[in-house]
């Protein structure tokens, strides 16, 4: 049975919600005259709502601390001739009876437990002060599963460390979306990973595979583990034919319609007159869909590139890939693929910037590389036709170059300019920050683009300065002096000359 301290502290935690629901029934009682009700009222309900979050965090930290320390107890308690297995067991199941949880549900909370008790100190750290939730825990546990401890460290001190050689940028792990933050935390282990991304990635190759489930109500998934560059231009491709099949006599959704549009290719046949079928189930108005080009963006350190270093490139999209699968994309005339170069200085895209209206394409394919997806907090929507939006607006001097310019997707573009929400300034690397309704700043989410790693024969030296004469307007792809040339130029410099110089 519990303690009575125990019984009095969860007695203490009752009577704080029941105060709590009736701040929240009573809002805006006893104000002064000149306030606004109907604001103060919102502003307190989501001052609420903030204290509950920090509150769910402090109490998913305590549970699990308790779980593992129970396991740990239990055990310790066991009989000696108790298998491991049995022991496991017993534990799961006293913990599932316990929270109404199934076997396997508790099974995962004990692993996560004892992840976060033993091997991920910050991030239990982060979730008893309710600077993160339990989500944000659980990638945090997800994404380190693998590594070893040093590399569970330097990953779970890049994004909860301040004081890290290299901490994580834009707004705070807990202040993004638990979704939002596993696709960071898997893109900078990819990075950082231990092994090199080449070995990891002929493994999985050998592990690809097209899988077949049933479901309910005469339904079925179809799911296929592939390299992660054609899987990327699969859905790139099936969903621009479903945009394109979109309009005003058409009922489906992009879902629906991208589904089909799968189905129509899989099953499409040729027969012996040379023409073309469908077999099963026709998916209507596909028949004669053309095969729209679709692009997809690759991201390659020049260095990379040219095989000097086998630094990861960037699928837009995805993340990491190998820099093997990337120098085949660009070099066997994948016309689906777009090259960007990044600049030597700090890995961002160049900065294009001009004084028209209208952006060129160039520019808004750099929207896609800086922003990765709509800008809006929260939102995910990475499709091809993001809107690109004036931060400040062109008929109030507003320029379109890159720093004043933002992607959204319809919805939030539209939210932006209907409700009052307001975009805090931008610049070449950062996507723009916003402010809501009721004053409330929320951070951007930029991309973790990191510096190119270069290798000892291109790292600058003491004492070396920018390089005067004709070959110093190499210096000017990044805005100021090169600090990674050498004297004599290397190799590598005049392949980056004769590259940008055939751009």
């Amino acid at each position: 049975m519990a303690s009575e301290a125990v019984v009095e502290a969860f007695e203490a935690v009752d009577a704080a919600i029941a105060m709590l629901h009736a701040a929240v029934a009573q809002s805006g009682f006893g104000l002064v005259s000149n306030t606004d009700p109907l604001a103060a009222i919102a502003d307190e309900c989501l001052d609420i709502l903030a204290g509950v979050a920090r509150t769910e965090a402090r109490v998913a930290a305590l549970k699990a601390a308790a779980a593992a320390r129970y396991a740990d107890s239990a055990r310790s308690a066991a009989p000696p001739e108790m298998l491991v297995q049995a022991q496991e067991m017993a534990i799961a199941a006293e913990v599932g009876c316990v929270l109404a949880i199934g076997d396997g549900a508790a099974g995962a909370l004990l692993a996560q437990s004892y992840a976060l008790a033993t091997s991920l100190p910050r991030t239990l750290a982060a979730l008893q002060a309710g600077t993160v939730s339990w989500q944000h825990a659980k990638v945090m546990v997800d994404e380190t599963a693998t590594l070893d401890r040093e590399a569970a460290g330097e990953l779970e001190a890049h994004f909860l460390d301040a004081d890290a050689p290299n901490p994580a940028g834009g707004c705070a792990a807990g202040e993004m979306p638990a979704y939002r933050f596993r696709r960071k935390a898997r893109i900078w282990r990819e990075r950082h990973h231990p092994d090199s991304i080449e070995e990891r990635h002929i493994k999985g190759a050998q592990d690809r595979c097209l899988e077949y489930a049933p479901e309910h109500d005469g339904m079925a998934r179809l799911s296929a583990y592939l390299p992660a560059d054609q899987a990327v231009a699969i859905w790139n491709r099936f969903t621009a034919i479903a945009r394109g099949l979109q309009g005003p006599h058409e009922d489906r959704t992009l879902t629906q319609l991208r589904a089909d549009a799968f189905a129509a290719a899989a099953l499409r046949s040729h027969t012996g007159a040379g023409t073309e079928v469908v077999a099963g189930a026709e998916a209507p108005g596909l028949a004669d869909v053309p095969t729209p080009r679709t692009e997809v963006l690759v991201t390659l350190p020049f260095l990379s590139l040219l095989g000097i270093t086998e630094e990861p490139a960037m699928l837009d999209g995805f993340g990491p890939i190998p820099a093997s699968m990337a120098r085949e994309l660009v070099a066997n005339g994948a016309d689906s693929f777009y090259r960007v170069l990044v600049d030597p200085r700090d890995g961002a895209p160049l900065e294009i910037s001009r004084t028209s209206y209208r952006l060129t394409k160039a520019m808004r394919n750099w929207l896609r590389m800086r922003d990765g997806r709509c800008s809006f907090p929260g939102c995910s929507n990475h499709s091809l036709d993001n809107e690109a939006d004036h931060l400040l607006a062109w008929h109030h001097g507003g320029s379109t170059g890159i720093s004043n310019l933002g992607q959204l997707c319809a919805r939030h573009h539209g939210l932006k300019h209907a409700v009052g929400w307001r975009s805090t300034p931008a610049t070449k690397n950062e996507p723009p920050g916003w402010i809501s309704p009721s004053g409330r700043i929320y951070k951007s989410e930029p991309q973790d683009w990191e510096p190119p790693h270069l290798p000892p024969s291109l790292r600058p030296r003491a004492g070396d300065g920018p390089r005067p004469g004709p070959y110093a307007s190499v210096s000017t792809v990044s805005g100021g002096p090169a600090d990674y040339l050498q004297i004599p130029r290397s190799a590598g410099e005049d392949c980056l000359r004769a590259y940008l110089g055939a751009r």
